[in-house]
Protein backbone atom coordinates (compact mmCIF):
# COMPACT_ATOMS: atom_id res chain seq x y z
CA UNK A 1 0.00 0.00 0.00
CA UNK A 2 1.28 3.09 -1.21
CA UNK A 3 1.80 5.79 1.85
CA UNK A 4 1.55 9.70 1.26
CA UNK A 5 3.11 12.15 3.85
CA UNK A 6 1.62 15.39 4.68
CA UNK A 7 2.38 17.85 7.09
CA UNK A 8 -0.37 18.95 9.32
CA UNK A 9 -0.87 22.25 7.77
CA UNK A 10 -0.65 20.39 4.50
CA UNK A 11 -3.32 17.88 5.62
CA UNK A 12 -5.48 21.13 6.44
CA UNK A 13 -5.36 22.38 3.05
CA UNK A 14 -5.41 19.32 1.22
CA UNK A 15 -8.39 17.76 3.34
CA UNK A 16 -10.08 16.40 0.74
CA UNK A 17 -7.03 15.39 -1.70
CA UNK A 18 -6.04 13.50 1.54
CA UNK A 19 -9.75 11.80 1.59
CA UNK A 20 -9.69 10.86 -2.05
CA UNK A 21 -6.41 9.29 -1.88
CA UNK A 22 -7.46 6.86 1.28
CA UNK A 23 -10.85 5.67 -0.95
CA UNK A 24 -8.26 5.18 -3.35
CA UNK A 25 -6.60 2.48 -1.63
CA UNK A 26 -3.94 4.78 -0.20
CA UNK A 27 -2.54 5.71 2.94
CA UNK A 28 -1.96 8.73 4.35
CA UNK A 29 0.34 10.05 7.08
CA UNK A 30 0.10 12.87 9.10
CA UNK A 31 3.09 14.55 10.61
CA UNK A 32 4.53 17.07 12.74
CA UNK A 33 7.20 19.73 13.99
CA UNK A 34 10.21 19.97 12.38
CA UNK A 35 11.46 16.17 12.56
CA UNK A 36 7.99 15.44 10.74
CA UNK A 37 7.25 13.00 13.69
CA UNK A 38 3.93 10.95 12.47
CA UNK A 39 1.07 12.00 14.57
CA UNK A 40 -1.73 10.05 12.93
CA UNK A 41 -2.12 7.22 9.64
CA UNK A 42 -5.52 7.56 7.77
CA UNK A 43 -5.57 3.72 6.04
CA UNK A 44 -8.80 2.43 4.05
CA UNK A 45 -11.52 0.59 6.05
CA UNK A 46 -10.65 -2.76 4.22
CA UNK A 47 -6.60 -2.29 5.60
CA UNK A 48 -7.71 -2.15 8.98
CA UNK A 49 -10.10 -5.08 9.76
CA UNK A 50 -8.22 -7.53 11.49
CA UNK A 51 -9.03 -9.73 14.42
CA UNK A 52 -7.31 -8.35 17.76
CA UNK A 53 -6.07 -11.61 19.74
CA UNK A 54 -7.03 -11.81 23.21
CA UNK A 55 -3.62 -12.24 24.77
CA UNK A 56 -3.96 -14.63 27.65
CA UNK A 57 -7.23 -15.86 27.03
CA UNK A 58 -6.63 -16.67 22.92
CA UNK A 59 -7.74 -20.36 22.38
CA UNK A 60 -9.71 -20.38 26.14
CA UNK A 61 -12.29 -17.82 25.39
CA UNK A 62 -14.92 -16.63 22.57
CA UNK A 63 -16.73 -13.31 23.05
CA UNK A 64 -19.92 -12.21 21.65
CA UNK A 65 -21.75 -9.20 21.43
CA UNK A 66 -25.51 -9.12 21.11
CA UNK A 67 -27.03 -6.93 18.45
CA UNK A 68 -29.48 -5.12 21.33
CA UNK A 69 -27.07 -4.81 23.38
CA UNK A 70 -26.66 -0.74 24.51
CA UNK A 71 -25.20 1.13 26.99
CA UNK A 72 -26.01 4.89 27.91
CA UNK A 73 -23.78 7.20 28.11
CA UNK A 74 -24.46 7.19 31.96
CA UNK A 75 -23.32 3.65 32.43
CA UNK A 76 -19.90 3.80 30.16
CA UNK A 77 -19.20 7.01 32.46
CA UNK A 78 -20.12 5.20 35.24
CA UNK A 79 -21.98 7.97 36.73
Amino acid sequence: MKTTELTVGEFKSRFSEALGLVSHGEAVSVTYGRSHRPVALLVPPAARKTRRKLGLLAGKVKITIARDWSLTDEEFLGA
